[in-house]
């Protein structure tokens, strides 16, 4: 048997286009105007070219999600990848819009985000690493902002400032758990007035949500200036725009805000711009680079986070929202060793053919199928195949779907790239051509923040109640009479479950959905309810991946995914 190569070694081996041939493609002219090459491979595409696009008519969009992940895996951004390759691969002019990786994972535990097999995004190297600077501007736009905080106290706080309501963090792009609570301006008068303050991982910055919901550089600086910092002592809200620091920090992010363009490993285009989290915000790429893709391509794939419940409903109910996309076809990615851990195998056991767990299991992905119904969007089931799956598996996820009238395709495109998902591309393209996708949100913006969110907890998550105290209960309705009502409702709850309880698999029901907090996220325009732990600044494991990323003898980085 023949070595299974690593991801980087296939990505190695890649033969990568020049930008120009990529862009080409999808008819982007070879000239300055249109883009800025950044080295041989990667490119930013410039805004002025992407204005001129406005009234091209837009292809198709297709939403890729999965099942609700486990150890054992999904593949949606590989699915995502092999997808836009195997349109390619039929004739059709399609791009895929990801997000970019953070650091923070890529040196802890989950790894890079740039596909994996032979269905991945080059240069992986570069994607996995700094890139295009993207994260490191949104890193020093919003310190921009925590320093412009500490200054203003320091020279006198004309605003009133309250320093125990600051609610304005730093951030980092790396897992480091011991700057998650810290004190600051220590070591006498000269440094400024001691406090207590915090840094969370630039992901979950609302920088990072700003930037990959704002429509172009004025809506940005806009929506930066409307960041709640601080409140005063009587609680009134102070903003970034009281400090002006919006003007500064959107120079900080005006070449950021240029989607960035490289190719898969069949020399295809795939945009990946922005990175936001999935939890703590909405966990998309950016609105600029899926319109940017939709003006030049037929059709564009793109991804919502994590599993269907907390990426697919985020990206309808709060991306589409600010920005009037509209999928026409959801692709839900699953795989059968997921569905056995739902269906009680543990991880150890999931290499051993086991159809009755596979059955249990399988209400994970009816719930979710259910789910995406209920936004009136069409549905196809793309099974990512691992060498490991049998045939008596593989059939009987087959007939489950058929028996639910939903379209299934088993994809091989970690092993074969776009030749792997040609019959996924066909099914996806036959909905686009032939179905109208009658998209409706899940609640609708006039709708009592409380009652938004029971909606989602009962509608999504099967919930039977929604517990909130008093305080919070309070809080939402001192967010409706400031004005924020009319805010879409960004639950932040683990992904592992549809319950609070990560433990809990399958399909759970009956459930209460506890409100530990609320917060405003003013800038971004969307209110995020904190339902259970949630970490906005991760740790490193006890092994982390850093301890096997290293330069070799030839200066080619090892370990990296």
């Amino acid at each position: 048997m023949s070595e299974v190569k690593s991801d980087i070694q296939i990505a190695r081996e890649a033969k990568m286009h020049p930008i120009k041939d990529i862009l080409a493609k999808v008819g982007v002219p070879d000239e300055s105007a249109a883009f800025s090459p950044m080295g041989r491979h990667i490119a930013k595409m410039n805004l002025e070219y992407l204005d001129q696009l406005k009234d091209k008519p837009d292809g198709k969009l297709i939403l890729v999600t999965a099942i609700t992940p486990t150890p054992a895996g999904e593949g949606k951004t590989t699915t995502s990848v092999g997808l836009n390759d195997g349109l390619n691969k039929i004739g059709k002019k399609s791009i895929v819009c990801l997000r970019e990786p953070s650091l923070g994972p890529s040196f802890g535990m989950k790894g890079g985000a740039a596909g994996g097999g032979y269905a991945q995004v080059v240069p992986m190297e570069q994607i996995n690493l700094h890139f295009t600077g993207d994260f490191h501007a949104i890193t020093s736009a919003h310190n921009l902002l925590s320093a412009l905080i500490d200054n203003h106290i320091y020279w006198g706080n004309k605003l009133n400032i309250d320093v125990r309501r600051i609610v304005w963090k730093r951030v980092i792009d790396m897992n480091d758990r011991a700057l998650r609570s810290i004190n600051i301006n220590l070591g006498g008068v000269a440094n400024g007035f001691p406090r207590e303050d915090g840094f969370d991982i630039t992901v979950a910055s609302e920088i990072m949500a700003i930037f990959c919901l704002a429509n172009n550089l004025d809506d940005l600086e806009k929506r930066i200036g409307n960041i709640t910092i601080a409140y005063t002592r009587e609680r009134k809200p102070i903003y970034a725009k009281d400090l002006k620091a919006q003007g500064p920090m959107t120079v900080l992010l005006k070449d950021a805000i240029r989607p960035n363009v490289t190719q898969t490993l069949e020399n295809n285009p795939a945009i990946i711009h922005g990175g936001p989290f999935a939890n703590i915000a909405h966990g998309c790429n950016s609105v600029i680079a899926t319109k940017a893709g939709l003006k030049m391509a037929d059709y564009v794939v793109t991804e919502a986070g994590f599993g269907a419940d907390l990426g697919a409903e985020k990206f309808l109910d709060i991306k589409c929202r600010k920005s009037s996309l509209k999928p026409n076809c959801v692709v839900i990615v699953a795989t059968i060793r997921a569905l056995k851990m739902h269906g009680g195998v543990s991880k150890d056991d999931l290499n051993n053919e086991n159809v009755d767990a596979l059955k249990l299991g399988l209400v994970n992905l009816q719930r979710h199928i259910e789910n995406i119904k209920k936004f009136d969007l069409p549905v196809v089931i793309a099974v990512n195949h691992f060498i490991k799956d049998t045939e008596q598996e593989v059939k009987a996820l087959i007939n489950f779907c058929k028996g639910l009238g939903i379209k299934v395709s088993l994809c091989t495109h970690w092993a074969n790239g776009g030749e792997g998902t040609k019959d996924l591309a066909n099914l996806v393209v036959d909905i686009c051509e032939k179905k109208v996708a009658n998209f409706k949100f899940l609640y609708e913006s006039k709708t009592p923040l409380f009652k938004k969110i029971e909606t989602i907890a009962k509608e999504i998550y099967r919930a039977d109640e929604v517990i909130a105290d008093t305080k919070i209960r309070d809080q939402l309705k001192n967010f409706e009479d400031a004005g924020y009502g009319d805010l879409p409702i960004c639950i932040a709850k683990t992904q592992y479950s549809f319950s609070t309880d990560p433990t809990l698999k399958g399909a759970p029901a009956g459930h209460t959905m506890p409100i530990r907090e609320i917060r405003l996220s003013s800038g971004a325009e969307f209110i995020v309810v904190v339902c259970g732990a949630i970490m906005t600044m991760p740790g490193l494991p006890r092994v982390p991946a850093a301890d096997s990323i290293k330069l070799n003898k030839k200066g080619d980085i090892e370990g990296l995914f």
